[in-house]
């Protein structure tokens, strides 16, 4: 809609995993680097864990089209299925017929594919994602999968990509024997601050016009703050943000821009669900407080709200015989007062009668001793020894 307006071939944050768009940050570099290693030395398990969003699929979906020309394929994306119906959609994606087989029959038909394929000198590649909704019994299916080998390779290379709470699966005691046989693990971090103004600069080039719009700093850091570095919501900000810039004809992305489009779209409690989002004014986050929260178990969250009960048990036993005890030091303290103010008015009073008392006591000044009519003016035996005139 806005890629005429600012010359660009493309939609420049679509959401769609376009490997053309693919940004590597120094995460995304080294889980390449390993994914790379795992294929080319057929290390069997490969584990690739990230947040929703983080591009787990781009990677390996570039990581595959641009490097292994001998990759035979089968992707799984529909993780909430049987054990049979897992091996069915394996087999199918494969190209083989499942039609009609039961599990033993699809088994020795993949079997029999996958020797076929390392006669031919092929890699059959097998990626799992959303590989956190299989259930601990159809994780143990996969290893056994893993189990169809020739006598110097694995017949089969397997890839589990999924988000953080596979991890946690994975750590349950039943599934140590798939544990052991991961020997490539590796997760996708979230962008820090630098990267998501890279990130959006690439995109924008890679659309054709990477001056197309100029975001301010305040709005980069807005941008970040609000996306915590995920790709997939950086996207939906800034698509909006070009909109916008497109309705109100400027190429220029400012900090009101960011907190009008995620007001709109109520990014806080739709895409994190109510968690606390950054105010603008305060310093931007570290990259470690924009991190993915690691996953809670349920054994945790049950420990966590048994706390909460007995804390809330133990405050509501304490708190009547605290208030009594508040109360009875309130009016403790009132009764002081009162006294207080009752001996103050008592002592000025007294003050003031011992005033008048002092006062009566004092004796007369020369000025009030003058008989009416004398002068003040009187000679020095006057005033030593007082009295009348002498007579001569």
């Amino acid at each position: 809609m806005y890629e005429s307006y600012f010359n660009l071939r493309a939609k420049p944050f679509d959401l769609l995993p376009d490997p053309r768009f693919i940004f590597l940050s120094t995460s995304h570099k080294k889980a390449l680097t390993y994914l790379d290693y795992g294929i080319r030395e057929r290390s069997g398990f490969i584990l690739l864990t990230g947040e929703v969003g983080s591009g787990k699929t781009t990677l390996i979906r570039d990581l595959l089209a641009k490097h292994y020309e001998r990759a035979v394929l089968s992707k799984v994306f529909n993780t909430r299925v049987t054990s049979e119906q897992l091996v069915a959609m394996i087999n199918d994606d494969f190209g083989l017929a499942t039609q009609g087989k039961d599990k033993v029959t699809l088994i020795h038909d993949l079997n029999g594919f996958l020797v076929e394929q390392y006669a031919l000198g092929n890699q059959p590649i097998l990626i799992i994602d959303e590989a956190q909704n299989l259930a601990p019994d159809l994780l143990e299916e996969v290893r056994m999968l893993s189990n169809l080998e020739a006598s110097d390779s694995k017949l089969l290379q397997i890839i589990l990509v999924g988000q953080p709470e596979l991890r946690a699966t994975l750590s349950s005691p039943e599934l140590r024997q798939l544990r052991q046989r991961i020997n490539i693990n590796c997760h996708l971090q979230a962008l820090n601050r630098a990267e998501v103004e890279q990130y959006i600069l690439h995109r924008l080039d890679v659309a054709g016009n990477g001056a197309a719009v100029g975001f301010s700093p305040e709005a980069l850091d807005a941008v970040y703050r609000y996306s915590r570095g995920i790709p997939r919501l950086i996207n939906i900000i800034c698509d909006f943000l070009m909109l916008s810039a497109f309705a109100d004809e400027t190429n220029r992305i400012s900090l009101d821009m960011v907190q009008d489009v995620v007001g709109d779209l109520d990014f806080d409690n739709y895409y994190w669900s109510g968690s606390v989002v950054r105010d603008e004014r305060t310093p931007a986050a570290t990259d470690a407080a924009a991190a993915p929260p690691l996953p809670v178990s349920d054994e945790l969250l049950g420990m966590v709200s048994e706390i909460s009960r007995r804390m809330e048990s133990l405050e509501n036993s304490i708190a009547a015989p605290l208030q009594a005890a508040l109360k009875e030091q309130s009016d403790r303290l009132t009764s002081l007062q009162t006294g207080i103010a009752s001996h103050v008015t008592q002592t000025n009073a007294q003050i003031q009668d011992l005033n008048r008392k002092i006062e009566q006591l004092r004796p007369p000044t020369s000025a009030e001793r003058l008989v009416p009519g004398e002068t003040a003016k009187v000679g020095f035996v006057r005033r030593v020894f007082g009295g009348g005139s002498f007579s001569k």
